[in-house]
């Protein structure tokens, strides 16, 4: 009887040359921008030359940031970034400390 290994890849993070996670939705949405803004140029008349020029810098600038960004913060590390920015660096407390330590009975309303 043969035996068969199925779904051997749960539980992994999807990974494409390299490129894991969110990064390759940075890369394709990114590559997907140039080639709409490079469209774009080429339909407002935009020299030929200047558009074939502009969409092959900005892949290529595309493609070597993702891998940049990817080889330096690794798989969950622009969710570490973005979680970091919304922590307060440090608590302002302008309240005098007898205003925290007040003790106000609650009362019991029926």
């Amino acid at each position: 009887m043969n035996n068969y290994n199925i779904n051997k890849g749960i539980g992994r993070t999807v990974e494409f040359k390299g490129l894991k996670a969110q990064y390759l939705f940075i890369f394709a949405g990114g590559l997907l921008g140039t080639l709409i803004f490079v469209m774009i140029l080429y339909m407002a008349g935009v020299n030929s030359y200047i558009c074939l020029f502009l969409g092959a810098g900005g892949a290529s600038l595309i493609v070597w940031q993702t891998f940049s960004l990817n080889r330096k913060y690794g798989e969950h590390g622009l969710m570490k970034i973005a979680a970091n920015k919304r922590h307060p660096r440090y608590i302002i407390c302008r309240k005098p400390i007898h205003r925290y330590l007040k003790f106000t009975p609650k009362s019991n309303v029926l």
